[in-house]
């Protein structure tokens, strides 16, 4: 008999034990990419980007849906996810399930970016990255097994994915590699609010959304 399981619902260790991943000692992202240097440009965007959110934090707890409008989709098209071949696909078109023996793990993707999609989601070529949205009350830790769900779905295609996942304030990005185990990595929070992690934050993002090609030849 099938068991059905929300991914919402499950711990870390639940994910750990039913996808059978294991965690691997986090690296910097220096050991993934070369960071490049901001523009003044992209500077002051960023620093905009911060204002913005920081006003709203200040009111009171940012919803999940204002998270993704005032910081993720910035972010995302400051960083080259909004242009050719790239496509974003939202929350509402994003069922996933994940099986694994006799269990059967259900959700919905909030962002996933993809290179060049077919028809239908499933035979996407490639996620670029998988992104997991909270509230600003809720620390973003909090958001990984749900994380780790959706990007392991990406590694029966795909040598590695890059996952992320936010409440506006702080960012948590992991790496998963497919193997004997599949293994993740947990890479150094960063945070929107720290004027030089922001701008680190916007160079991961710029850095990991031109890994595209490449890793693309990888899978």
């Amino acid at each position: 008999m099938i068991q059905n399981l929300e991914a919402s619902q499950l711990s870390l260790n639940d994910v750990r034990r039913l996808l059978k991943l294991e965690e691997r000692e986090g690296d910097a992202f220096t050991d993934f990419f070369s960071l490049e240097a901001l523009s003044e440009l992209e500077q002051q965007e960023i620093l905009k980007i911060r204002t913005d959110f920081r006003r709203y934090l200040s009111a009171g707890k940012v919803s999940e849906a204002l998270v993704k409008f005032l910081v993720i989709s910035p972010l995302m098209r400051l960083a080259g996810f909004f242009d050719i071949p790239i496509v974003l696909t939202m929350e509402d078109s994003i069922a996933i399930e994940v099986e694994d023996g006799d269990t059967l793990i259900k959700g919905r993707l909030e962002v996933l970016a993809v290179n060049q999609p077919d028809a239908e989601l499933a035979a996407a070529q490639f996620w670029i990255l998988v992104v997991g949205a909270k509230n600003s009350a809720i620390d973003s830790w909090a958001g990984l097994p749900q994380l780790l769900t959706y990007a392991y779905k990406s590694l029966q295609q795909q040598s590695s994915v890059w996952g992320l996942t936010t409440n506006g304030r702080n960012y948590q990005f992991v790496y998963l590699t497919r193997g004997n185990p599949c293994t993740y990595q947990i890479l150094p929070q960063l945070n929107l609010i720290d004027r030089e992690r922001s701008f680190l934050l916007a160079q991961v993002l710029k850095a990991i959304c031109k890994l595209q090609n490449v890793q693309l030849q990888l899978a």
